[in-house]
């Protein structure tokens, strides 16, 4: 490995540690650039690279022959690294204009609790069951594999169990506490998804995270593994509850959605959607929706009246439900986050300024 190309991703992730960033964004004949508090910050003081340092970089980081044979098949390819003790990276390279570029995520290297990530409370809630089946949703880049992560070290710690992570590439790092915890990487350690889950059904698990559900096959697995006395945790790239429920029921061709929709009912146990909102002294704050699924949720979602599910989750508030405009709502009462930014995230700005009117 060249010293300088070393040097210059060195320095980069310490200067990712310093100023608490989450992302690094490289491409030929730019400057290196930092997402800090969501919004992206060119590193003017840095050289600009070359394409020959970004092809050096991409060597560098794609250590397996088959990392270097996706990338030149199929033009990107996803990874991840370790840097020192400090810190890991998720990893995609892609090409772009026939030159390489790469975005980096940082992933600390300890797995926050649900309180040091200031989630409310309730969610400890889901930690709890021997089965069953939780979804953290939202846009990308707004922190639901740090949720799933916090959820599932949480168990660690409490119980004796199995736990088996599915991921592409492998994020956080756990620390086996009072589990067992075997973290499998897609295309190093199992094909796919899918197979991954089939696996497991053989593998004395207890709980289950799954990275992302991409497909119907693995939605459909993960459902089946949350009936068979699994507890099962994964996202979706989804905004809102009703939606998610939406999305899988609508993945299935529409002889199997009364299936899906009766497994659902019977098997989910809670949906957590996250948003992170710039605040007005420059940082980023949580907002949240979380449905938790009760009788008259399991009803609904079998009846096929998912739409009335929002309906549910404005008057359960009693029971720690919460709707993402009602927390972007009390944010903006509190003085934390503007108008103007709660709305970007608003999936129905006309409802959160008749909440602030209340």
């Amino acid at each position: 490995m060249p010293e300088d190309i070393k040097q210059i991703l060195e320095s980069l992730f310490e200067e990712v540690l310093r100023v608490d960033a989450t992302d690094i964004h490289l491409s030929a004949n730019r400057h290196p650039i930092l997402r800090i508090c969501s919004k992206l910050t060119i590193l003017t003081d840095r050289p600009i690279l070359t394409g020959e340092q970004m092809k050096s970089i991409a060597d560098m980081l794609m250590e397996t022959p088959e990392q270097k044979n996706r990338f030149a098949t199929q033009k990107d390819c996803d990874l991840s690294l370790a840097y020192k003790d400090k810190a890991r990276f998720r990893i995609n390279i892609y090409q772009q204009f026939a030159r390489i570029s790469i975005a980096m995520r940082y992933i600390p290297s300890k797995v926050r609790t649900l309180e040091e990530l200031s989630l409310p409370p309730i969610l400890h809630q889901f930690t709890k069951p021997s089965q069953g089946f939780v979804l953290v949703v939202g846009p990308s880049g707004h922190g639901k594999s740090t949720v799933l992560a916090a959820m599932v070290d949480e168990i660690n710690h409490l119980r004796a169990d199995h736990i088996i992570t599915i991921e592409d590439p492998i994020e956080y790092t756990f620390v086996p506490d009072k589990c067992i915890i075997d973290q499998r990487e897609i295309g190093i350690d199992t094909p796919d998804f899918h197979r991954g889950l089939r696996s497991m059904f053989r593998q004395d698990a207890d709980v289950v995270m799954v990275g992302e559900m991409r497909d119907q096959e693995t939605i459909s697995t993960v459902v089946t593994a949350a009936e068979t006395g699994h507890l099962i945790f994964s996202t979706l790239h989804t905004n809102t509850a009703a939606q998610t429920i939406d999305r899988i029921i609508d993945s299935f061709p529409p002889y199997q959605q009364s299936q899906i929709r009766s497994q659902l009912a019977s098997t989910l146990l809670g949906i957590i959607s996250r948003r992170l909102v710039p605040t007005l002294q420059g940082g980023i704050i949580n907002a949240v929706e979380v449905l938790i699924v009760n009788s008259a949720v399991r009803n609904l979602i079998r009846e096929g009246k998912v739409h009335q599910i929002d309906m549910v989750i404005n008057t359960s508030i009693d029971e720690g439900m919460v709707s993402l405009n009602r927390s972007l709502a009390d944010l903006i009462k509190q003085g934390i986050v503007s108008l103007e930014s709660a709305e970007l995230f608003s999936i129905s700005p006309a409802e959160l300024r008749l909440l602030l009117q209340n």
